[in-house]
């Protein structure tokens, strides 16, 4: 090969090892028109799956986390946002969106689609807390190992597993979970977890201990007048 065919060589190669990374992590799905901050209906985009949202529907005051169920940070905080969300379910709507980083977390897109499977099941929640709960037990496991795991979980929720099993690899939760890293993308959504409340992206000293995390919120339902739980 000369030494022309050589430069053109490596600028292509260049220029294709650049594409795959600016595309890696990107969906496909265009969300430029969607307001990220709004609690997403069922779409043809979302597979008819909507957000998931846990405590006070319509409330004025929302909280979004981008969460990856293999992050261990996430599975960190994942206690401190269970209680906050409950001690808060009657002032606060919380929403999970899939944020699922497989270059580093390789069973973490498999996790996201057992919960939306079982979402189907009206037990997104359910799977949603035995998933973290039980990080530490699938994070290792192979693809095929992860499959029984995360079967054993669904048959403990009492799931129709035939349904499960099939929902599991469905193009309505496949297209339901790249909504949601779409979504994440619009919002700058760099790494797990994110927590955006009423739009604003939090900073991790804004909820680095369950105190700060309760403080900003109660900061911020003050502000949109909404009584504190007693």
């Amino acid at each position: 090969m000369n030494r022309t065919r050589w430069i053109i060589f490596v600028v292509i190669a260049a220029g294709i090892l650049l594409l795959l990374i600016l595309t890696s992590g990107n969906s496909g799905t265009n969300v430029k028109n969607v307001d990220a901050n709004a609690i997403q209906k069922g779409t043809s985009q979302n597979g008819n799956i909507p957000d998931h949202v846990f405590g006070k529907v319509g409330s004025k005051v929302t909280l979004i986390e981008y969460g990856d169920f293999q992050c261990p940070p996430c599975g960190s905080i994942y206690p401190v946002v269970k209680s906050i969300t409950e001690k808060y379910q009657n002032q606060l709507q919380f929403v999970f969106r899939n944020f699922p980083i497989p270059d580093l977390h390789p069973n973490a897109k498999a996790a996201a689609a057992s919960a939306e499977a079982s979402g189907l099941q009206s037990k997104y929640w359910e799977m949603h807390n035995k998933l973290y709960e039980t990080q530490n037990d699938w994070s290792n496991l192979s693809a095929t190992e992860r499959t029984k795991f995360f079967d054993g979980l669904a048959k403990g929720l009492g799931l129709d597993m035939k349904k499960f099993d099939t929902d599991m690899s469905a193009d309505a939760v496949t297209s339901k979970i790249n909504y949601d890293i779409a979504l994440g993308g619009k919002q700058s959504v760099e790494a797990t977890p994110t927590f955006i409340l009423n739009g604003t992206k939090l900073g991790t000293s804004a909820y680095g201990t369950q105190s700060d995390f309760e403080n900003t919120i109660n900061a911020e339902l003050k502000k949109a007048g909404v009584s504190l739980p007693n």
